[in-house]
């Protein structure tokens, strides 16, 4: 089941929604169709994973995965 990042053109409402076959969302706000569609990040969480703390990005400067100031390159501010 995929779920979509919707902004509704009416009440300007964010919201996701699970969309089966060939349904359309509606905004839960105002119930209109007319909505944008927004590009979605994509997440994944490593099954087994343990951590109970919010993940960070990846390095700014090589995308290192341990998060910013974990490589050892130099800013490139």
């Amino acid at each position: 089941m995929p779920i979509f990042e919707y902004v509704c053109k009416e009440c300007d409402h964010q919201f996701e929604a699970l969309v089966y076959g060939g349904n359309k969302a509606e905004c839960p706000k105002c119930l209109s169709k007319k909505l944008a569609q927004q590009l979605s990040v994509f997440a994944m969480s490593a099954k087994g994973s343990a951590s109970a703390s919010p993940s960070m990005g990846g390095c700014g400067s090589c995308g290192d995965p341990r998060g910013p100031g974990a490589c050892s390159m130099p800013d490139m501010d």
